[in-house]
């Protein structure tokens, strides 16, 4: 599967991960779909991305996205609880929870389902993607690779794609196009057994452990370090006090 011939996308799991990255894609044209595990599930999803805090709806009043094309993103979005609805898709992000085995319990089912053409990607926050492939059929691991989005997906340009030794060059570049299609700043990554984290999270792990060791120690209060990190930085926010993610919208 090349970049040129991703048509449609499909996003395993919503919420305000899955729902940012169906939005994403939906505002850039895309025809997407939407499975997640029931109705309630769905409704919140279409909740996010049409009425959230960073749903198409907020976009508009905010001027971000003219009307016209805001009503056209909309309907460009399909919803379901079974795997069929993401069969046709040419690209599909799993977006489920952070738990390994049950990533590698719904690809290896969704493998049975979707065209075999199709490329997957995960949005694990930093599972090996290797092992998050581990069930999925031969042929579809060089058609895997991870996938991860920063939170809100809406507005963070982060985009990390990362590689395993058996995707395929095409698989990759798909995904760094794709990425780009949606307006994001991507960062090529190789996957690393025995690491969790790729480049945001570990990177910012281990500025978490300094400035930690830094208070233990008392070198500084919490309030200063995370008040050097913001206004020294730039960062929304610091270490210690309220911080956004995933669920939180920020």
């Amino acid at each position: 599967m090349k970049f040129e011939d991703i048509k449609k996308v499909g996003v395993l799991g919503g919420g305000i991960m899955g729902g940012g990255i169906a939005q994403t894609y939906a505002v850039a044209g895309y025809q997407v779909a939407v499975c997640d595990i029931n109705d309630d599930a769905i409704t919140a999803t279409k909740h996010a991305v049409f009425d959230g805090k960073w749903g198409i709806k907020r976009g508009v009043e905010r001027g971000k996205i003219p009307f016209d094309d805001a009503v056209a993103a909309m309907g460009r979005v399909s919803f379901g609880t079974d795997h069929g609805v993401l069969a046709d898709c040419d690209y599909i992000i799993e977006a489920i929870p952070e738990k390994l085995e049950l990533k590698q319990q719904v690809l290896a089912a969704l493998d049975k389902v979707v065209k075999p053409e199709a490329i997957f990607a995960s949005n694990t926050s930093g599972f090996v993607i290797e092992e998050v492939a581990r069930d999925v059929s031969e042929a579809r691991k060089k058609l895997f690779i991870g996938m991860h989005f920063s939170n809100p997906v809406t507005t963070m340009r982060m985009c990390e794609i990362i590689y395993t030794p058996q995707s395929a060059q095409d698989t990759i570049d798909a995904g760094v196009k794709l990425g780009e299609a949606g307006g994001k700043a991507v960062s090529l990554v190789k996957d690393t057994p025995g690491t969790y984290g790729f480049l945001l999270n570990r990177i910012f792990g281990a500025a978490a452990r300094e400035a930690r060791a830094i208070a233990e120690q008392g070198i500084a209060t919490k309030e200063d370090i995370d008040k050097a990190m913001i206004t020294g930085r730039n960062w929304p926010s610091g270490f210690f006090g309220a911080r956004g993610g995933i669920g939180k919208e920020w």
